[in-house]
């Protein structure tokens, strides 16, 4: 498949796959039969997008959304058929609590992942936090403290009971802030009950 434009972020989850590009659009292609495009999205944030992940129904039988996240601390939740558009909404992370300089810094949303039991979601930025959401409530969960480097990516077991992050340069802040004499970190933790819906953060 040829796009028109350089790839961001991608996600898959049979049936559907979700393809971002540069120029803030979204591809949605049905995979049943052949990759075949049954839609095309232009995003709800206003910079460049950065990671998407696919989003199950209540049922968790099909897709049914996905959430956005972009270079400016920002997610979006957008569903494929929403029910009104007040379904839709965008919200802020990965921005720093005191101003600096009388300015807010804002992080980029490197990664994302949905919890396969609860349905809630994860996010990493360079701030080098993770955060838990629920989504539904629009809430968020859990934060955690900040480490010395970007968090990169990150993902659930099958079971939903571990959440594993990687801890390394993201290069967001260029070639010059590189520090090689930091090491690349893989870790895990248990997350089951941070991950259940109604909880406050």
């Amino acid at each position: 498949m040829d796009l028109p434009e350089r790839i961001y972020c991608a996600d898959v989850h049979y049936p559907l796959a979700l393809v971002g590009t540069a120029g803030r659009q979204i591809f949605v292609y049905n995979l049943e039969n052949g990759p075949t495009q049954f839609s095309q999205l232009e995003s709800p944030l206003k910079f460049q997008s950065r990671c998407i992940s696919i989003f199950m129904d209540k049922q968790k039988q099909n897709p049914s959304g996905f959430a956005l996240g972009s270079i400016e601390g920002r997610v979006a939740i957008q569903y494929l058929n929403p029910t009104t558009p007040k379904d839709n909404f965008t919200f802020k992370c990965h921005r720093s609590n005191a101003p600096v300089n009388g300015y807010h810094e804002i992080f980029a949303v490197n990664d994302m992942a949905f919890h396969p039991v609860h349905g809630t979601l994860a996010t990493v930025g360079s701030d080098g936090c993770y955060s838990f959401w629920d989504k539904d409530a629009r809430t968020k969960l859990h934060s955690s403290d900040s480490p010395d480097q970007p968090l990169t990516c990150c993902v659930f077991d099958p079971k939903g009971q571990v959440f594993c992050y990687a801890s390394g340069y993201d290069w967001s802040k260029g070639y010059q802030f590189a520090d090689p004499s930091k090491p690349i970190k893989i870790m895990m933790r248990l997350c089951m009950e941070e991950m259940t819906p109604g909880r406050k953060s």
